[in-house]
């Protein structure tokens, strides 16, 4: 008896139905991805109109942005970071309390939202957006 070499088959990947498996797995991650909704600001804004609403200044702080990026509590410089604690601290002792926000017109806008973001922290509500200052 004659041991000879075995003889080797090639081996293919068969590639005939792999536009089918990268469609089926397309399918799949657009149905099991979670797309994420939120876009920009939550903020809840007033009904149209010109009425204006009388409030007590003990319920009102206002919050301001210098143009070099200071923000400044009811005229005192505060750090940007300490706004969440000390607003957090205002709403406890006063929980009508609404904080008013203006911004210097050369002011940065990063500075704007990081104050927005530490308002958010601080759970604060009401918030009342003035506009920019002309000066």
């Amino acid at each position: 008896m004659i041991i000879g070499k075995k003889k080797e088959k090639d081996v293919e990947i068969p590639s005939a139905s792999l536009a089918d498996i990268v469609f089926l797995l397309l399918i799949f991650f657009l149905v099991t991805t979670s797309i994420d909704t939120e876009k920009g600001l939550d903020l809840v804004l007033p009904p149209p109109g010109d009425t204006e609403i009388k409030i007590p200044k003990k319920n009102i702080a206002n919050l301001f942005i210098n143009a070099s990026g200071q923000a400044m509590l009811d005229n005192e410089v505060i750090e940007v970071r300490e706004i969440s604690k000390i607003i957090k601290d205002k709403l406890f002792e006063n929980p009508l309390l609404i904080v008013s926000l203006k911004t210097h017109k050369d002011s940065e806008y990063d500075v704007y939202i990081k104050v927005l973001d530490q308002l958010k922290k601080a759970d604060a509500k009401r918030i009342s957006l003035a506009e920019p200052d002309e000066e």
